[in-house]
């Protein structure tokens, strides 16, 4: 680790509140590594918690007071609200706390040169782009990412470059945290309204961030987009705009895509070409999020040579448009979709990939961000042939009464959309294997653990073997 401000935690116990979640597990992983010792706590067990323990660090399943005493530092996410028992007993104790971004926010700023990706959406695809295309070319970076990704092995790499890659989440205004050298800006759509109220101040948001940019930096950002376009023009800082249309400074020409959906093209920096790019994941907005990193990439100078390599290979990290098996010829995908146009862009890959019927399956994830945008969510399911809701997974909430699955689907079948009420897995899985056939495909989205679903299906094996 390059900077000396990280050096003091080598001495100290550190332990993580919220253990589990990618980037909490990813960050004790990185203390973890330079010797650092670390302990944390998750309200379940887990896959990730599984890792962290396989590695020697001591995980603590339920949160309860005595868990954090002879602790240094105590770090937890914007989610662990101040009456959790550890947070509060912390509290009581003196001891120093960190919110999850400020210590993120340390590490970036520990390195020379820190690139931070935002955005309502792609936030892990463009960041993992970039780390995959500035490891192949020997730059060495750090990188943390809110998932995993094979070319590392997980969320977190430490590298001993000058660059720090990492993913600037816009939640609670957490990427605020962040003084990038380079700041990436991929699009600005309605989420986290629970925390921003209106899309306005969700904007005001990132134009924080784009002027925390330090001086001589750059901002880069996505052209098509209205209230990105703008808040780059408003931005005193040095900006690239990249995109599908002609007016962006890098811009993708002779476009063509695959039976799959996967895109090649020429990408160009004021009209001249720089790179040949044939991509392996499907999707319009997957060239938009190639363009993102070609962008960056020239502006740290990267060989184009280099950069087209890695693009041809690159492979989306876990739980992003990812095959997870096959199951009475049925091909299962599962996708970290969770906003509408997330949703939608999931459902359009899904539908390129040879397929009888296509098979949609949402956990919808808090009742905040489910309600607030209840009618965008009606609108997104037009090219899957069935769809199945789960209930709705509330994390950081408390259940609503007022609000619930079977009013989606009630009201997505008055649009003509063949839905049905999962409430469960095992009620999504019995309802999928009784209707399935060799064939279809199934897609399952959302930011909960609906991948759990695709494990449970994968586990339990083909129909004839049950």
């Amino acid at each position: 680790m390059q900077a000396s401000s990280l050096e003091a935690f080598r001495s100290k116990r550190m332990h993580f509140i919220g253990i589990g979640g990618s980037s909490m597990s990813g960050l004790a992983k990185l203390f973890h590594s330079i010797g650092v010792a670390v302990t944390g706590s998750d309200a379940t067990a887990s896959h990730k918690t599984e890792a962290l323990e396989a590695e020697g660090i001591r995980v603590f399943i339920g949160q309860k007071r005595g868990q954090v005493v002879g602790a240094d530092v105590v770090v937890y996410t914007a989610a662990i609200p101040e009456d959790n028992p550890e947070r509060s007993e912390a509290a009581e104790l003196g001891l120093p706390m960190l919110e999850r971004s400020e210590l993120l926010g340390l590490v970036a700023s520990s390195f020379p040169a820190p690139i931070c990706v935002s955005g309502t959406h792609g936030k892990t695809t463009t960041t993992s782009m970039i780390s995959q295309i500035f490891m192949e070319a020997g730059l060495d970076p750090t990188v943390h990412i809110g998932g995993e990704l094979a070319a590392f092995g997980g969320s977190t790499r430490l590298g001993k470059g000058d660059f720090c890659i990492v993913e600037a989440c816009e939640y609670a205004r957490s990427f605020l945290k962040l003084y990038p050298r380079v700041a990436v800006i991929l699009n600005i759509d309605e989420d986290h309204l629970d925390t921003y109220g209106d899309i306005e101040h969700i904007e005001e948001a990132f134009a924080t961030f784009a002027g925390q940019t330090i001086s001589g930096g750059w901002v880069v950002g996505c052209g098509d987009d209205e209230r990105v376009r703008r808040v780059m023009e408003n931005c005193s800082r040095r900006t690239r705009s990249y995109g599908l249309q002609p007016f962006n400074e890098v811009t993708a020409e002779q476009i063509s895509y695959d039976e799959t959906g996967c895109a090649s093209f020429t990408a160009t920096l004021f009209g001249h070409p720089i790179a040949e790019v044939e991509l392996r994941i499907p999707g319009a907005h997957s060239v938009l999020n190639a363009l993102a990193a070609i962008a960056v990439a020239d502006i740290c100078q990267v060989p184009m040579s280099s950069v087209s390599a890695t693009l041809g290979r690159f492979e989306n990290p876990k739980r992003r448009f990812e095959l997870t098996g096959v199951t009475d010829g049925v091909r299962l995908y599962t996708d970290y979709s969770h906003a509408p146009a997330e949703i939608r862009n999931a459902v359009h890959n899904a539908s390129q990939q040879p397929h009888e019927t296509l098979w949609a399956v949402w956990q919808p994830h808090t009742y905040a961000r489910t309600r607030t945008l209840y009618s965008e969510f009606l609108e997104v399911f037009s090219e899957a042939d069935r769809v199945l809701i789960t209930d709705i997974m509330c994390a950081r909430e408390k259940p609503d009464p007022t609000l619930n699955s079977g009013m989606l689907v009630r009201d997505l079948r008055k649009r003509g959309v063949r839905a049905d009420w999962a409430p469960s897995f095992d009620d999504a899985e019995a309802f999928l294997r009784g209707h399935w056939k060799q064939g279809d495909v199934v897609i399952t989205m959302g930011c909960g653990n609906i991948d759990l679903l695709n494990e449970q299906i994968a586990k339990h094996g083909d129909s004839s073997e049950m």
